[in-house]
């Protein structure tokens, strides 16, 4: 694992080598990640993948095929090592519903590398539960969770009880500004490629942000009221001016004139041998000549600290593992540019930890099945939730649950408690 700052990955030219519908940007039908050589990224960055990578977003549907608009910045908690034990949920001691019923061990704001600021700290789009209106405009009726992205993951290992808000009672969620500056940066960085390479500068990548403001604004109309009392418009081009500093920053981590992306925005989905089925959306895939494949994701934010690097990279292990189990290929490099601290984290995988990160997400699989079937959803108080919008909902701040939608086992239901902190 490398962590590179904004003064390294410029040097040499820039960087070098190679959950569904997301809010504002529609989704692709099941793309395959190009495994052929010269299909991807071209010239000598391409043969050796080193700088960094984009933010994306995953998709997940709650049974019915709802997508996920966004990834979660703080949600994406590494789990500690899943060996035989984590194959146990039964472990936690609470239902099999808690985190530690998968191994998560820190599943607090610190192993979701946003330290203690909250989501926006680590640079993510903004996380939108599961659609709760299909697209006809008929109520989705509720139904058990089918498969698994990046950031429920995180969702459940953060609180399973903000698992369930999202996924099962799909509650609304309020935006936030940092979560849409996240959107519209990734929407920028990815027309960009649009243009010829020649034409990929900084000033036509500042330029592109008005009119994807306006794109996101026409696509989530829920968005105006980010802005609604903002009379003079001066917080709207303070955001917008901040917004244009990230897409410049970029610059200095990455030349989009030496880089083809072979994809951008992919929709990617596996079924495991055992029948999870995950499925995300990464924000750009690089391919070189010799065939090797790299992951990039963009975060706004700012890098975590060293010690919780390995819960960042949880979402692109993610991604790596699907890949993996798509087309038999390892990624070469995984990436991840946090354009808010000008730093870029890379990491290499191996098998080795692929299929450990299978074990623990079928570990964790197995704790949202129970949970599903017993409506056994803990909260888990964190200094995260200062930033949640159900507390209205939840116990620990005196709220009660709707009404569970879902069929109960009574014959499993677990004695009730609260999943506590780290």
């Amino acid at each position: 694992m490398e962590t590179t700052t904004e003064g390294e990955a410029a040097a040499g030219g820039g960087a070098a080598g190679p959950d569904g519908e997301r809010a504002g940007v529609p989704a692709q039908a099941r793309a395959p990640v190009p495994a052929a050589a010269g299909t991807g990224a071209t010239g000598p960055e391409a043969a050796e993948p080193e700088a960094a990578g984009a933010g994306a977003a995953e998709p997940e549907a709650a049974g019915a095929g709802a997508a996920e608009p966004e990834a979660a910045g703080a949600g994406a908690a590494e789990p500690e090592a899943a060996g035989p034990e984590a194959a146990e949920p039964e472990a936690a001691g609470a239902g099999a519903a808690g985190p530690e019923a998968a191994g998560a061990g820190a599943a607090g704001p610190e192993a979701a590398g946003a330290g203690a600021a909250g989501p926006e700290a680590a640079g993510a789009r903004a996380v939108a539960p599961e659609a709760a209106v299909a697209v006809d405009g008929r109520p989705r009726p509720a139904a058990p969770p089918s498969s698994l992205s990046p950031s429920r993951a995180g969702d459940f290992m953060q609180c399973p009880l903000l698992y369930r808000f999202r996924v099962i009672d799909r509650l609304p969620e309020k935006p936030s500004e940092a979560a849409t500056r996240g959107t519209l940066v990734h929407a920028v960085l990815e027309r960009l490629f649009d243009a010829p390479a020649a034409q990929r500068t900084a000033p036509r990548a500042k330029a592109l942000v008005p009119g994807q403001w306006d794109r996101l604004r026409a696509s989530r109309p829920e968005l105006v009221e980010l802005f609604a009392d903002d009379a003079d418009g001066e917080r709207l081009t303070r955001w917008l001016s901040e917004a244009e500093r990230l897409v410049e920053r970029w610059f200095t981590l990455e030349d989009p004139t030496r880089l083809e992306p072979a994809e951008r925005e992919l929709f990617v989905e596996a079924e495991l041998a055992s029948g999870l089925r995950l499925r995300g959306i990464i924000d750009r895939v690089d391919v070189a000549p010799t065939g090797e494949v790299r992951i990039v994701d963009y975060k706004t934010g700012k890098a975590p600290r060293p010690q919780y690097a390995e819960g960042a990279l949880f979402q692109m292990k993610f991604y790596a593992l699907v890949v993996w189990r798509l087309k038999q290929v390892v990624p070469r490099r995984l990436q991840l540019v946090y354009l808010g601290s000008g730093d870029v984290l890379t990491y290499d995988p191996v098998p080795a930890d692929l299929e450990q990160v299978e074990r623990k997400l079928l570990a964790l699989w197995e704790a949202i099945r129970l949970a599903t079937e017993t409506g056994d959803w803990r909260p888990r108080p964190t200094k995260l939730c200062g930033w949640c919008d159900h507390r209205a909902h939840c116990p620990e701040f005196g709220g009660t649950p709707p009404p569970y939608p879902l069929p109960l086992d009574r014959g499993a239901l677990p004695a009730q408690g609260r999943m506590g902190p780290d």
